[in-house]
């Protein structure tokens, strides 16, 4: 997973801060990722980004982080984020989860590669 993260933060274009987070005891917990470090270790879901994504059980396509009102700030250079849920079974197993220093960074294109990596890892989950 963590090379999966280098690989599209390396040829992605934006992609700034590229992690896995998993579902451990009702809650995410931040898995490999790489950029810089975060405090955001453990999110309840409902909070943030993130945990909305997981509650929701949707992807979430933010281009303007500034403009929410629930969003968890993990670097005032992140403009843009991109949630997107890895399900097994019907449940919400984990999340990618990418930030932008651009806004807007992030579209269809972008959801649809995501879904299917997502796809792919919930098999090694």
């Amino acid at each position: 997973m963590k090379e999966i993260c280098g690989l599209l933060r390396e040829e992605l274009e934006g992609y700034d801060w590229v992690g896995f987070y998993l579902v451990e005891n009702g809650e995410l917990v931040l898995g490999p990722y790489v950029g810089e470090p975060t405090d955001h270790t453990n999110i309840d879901f409902g909070e943030g980004i993130c945990g909305q994504a997981a509650d929701r059980e949707e992807t979430f396509l933010v281009d303007d982080v500034d403009q929410e009102n629930n969003y968890l700030s993990c670097s005032s250079k992140v403009k843009s984020e991109i949630v997107v849920p890895i399900f097994k079974d019907g449940k919400v197993i984990g999340e990618i989860d990418i930030d932008s220093h651009k806004k807007s960074n992030f579209d269809e294109e972008d959801k649809d590669l995501l879904d299917e990596i997502a796809a792919l890892v919930k098999k090694i989950l």
